[in-house]
């Protein structure tokens, strides 16, 4: 008498023919990818205008435009809410309009855009890093997106600061630097970034309580970044996922 076939055990064998894929290896999400490369090169695009384009009304507003361009796409990566970005599309609009009312008129002060700039860049960090750890926790990995992400928030952090500087000096009674050197954009940035990488060269201090305590806060932040979320992150880049 003639078996009748068993199809359970003819799927098994074609299954058994074909490789499993693991779940953990998750491959890269090429849009994600992406929409971190054009963080981060916005961010340094951002950084670098500020830092070696004299000092003008063009370049002002240059900056202002590169910091919304940068929180929108910090928004993006962090997946929040669409009423969210949008609201974040109208923040940036606003400051863009305050800046260019500061150089087509006197209506508008130099420390009022000054303040809208330290909005914008303010809320780009935590975006970035929700976008990070959605990421992470998506993929199962730590990839190069995520890396690009704590390389684009490192920055951001010093750009904050750096904003900040600016309008403690423009509102404060005394000038920022004890040094009695004028802030600009560029040596904000650059005793941001010298505090945040603690390598501190000295030719720039801050004069005031207020500057002391903010510099100190922003190399506490540096210091613990580097050693910890930095670290951790690339040192585990590409590893598979615990079970």
């Amino acid at each position: 008498m003639a078996h009748a076939s068993n199809p359970t055990a003819s799927v098994g064998a074609s299954v058994g023919d074909a490789p499993v894929p693991d779940p953990d290896d998750v491959g890269p999400d090429p849009r994600r990818t992406r929409q971190f490369a054009l963080l981060l090169l916005f961010t340094v695009t951002g950084f670098a205008v500020q830092g070696m384009v004299p000092p003008s009304e063009t370049q002002a507003v240059a900056v202002t435009a590169l910091v919304g361009v940068s929180l929108m796409l910090a928004v993006r990566v962090s997946e929040l809410p669409t009423w969210l970005f949008r609201a974040v599309v109208g923040l940036t609009v606003g400051a863009l309009a305050l800046s260019l009312a500061h150089v087509l008129t006197s209506d508008i002060g130099e420390a009022t855009a000054r303040v809208m700039n330290v909005a914008l860049i303010a809320i780009a960090p935590p975006a970035v890093a929700i976008g990070v750890l959605r990421d992470i926790r998506s993929s199962g990995q730590v990839r190069l997106a995520a890396v690009m992400g704590v390389l684009a928030l490192y920055m951001l952090i010093g750009m904050t600061f750096g904003f900040v500087y600016a309008v403690v000096d423009r509102l404060g009674d005394e000038p920022f630097f004890a040094e009695d050197d004028e802030l600009t954009g560029s040596n904000a940035l650059y005793f941001s970034f010298i505090t945040l990488t603690t390598v501190g060269f000295g030719d720039l201090t801050a004069r005031t309580d207020v500057g002391r305590t903010l510099s100190a806060f922003e190399a506490l932040i540096g210091q613990v970044y580097l050693v910890t979320v930095v670290a951790a992150l690339v040192g585990n880049l590409r590893r598979p996922a615990r079970r």
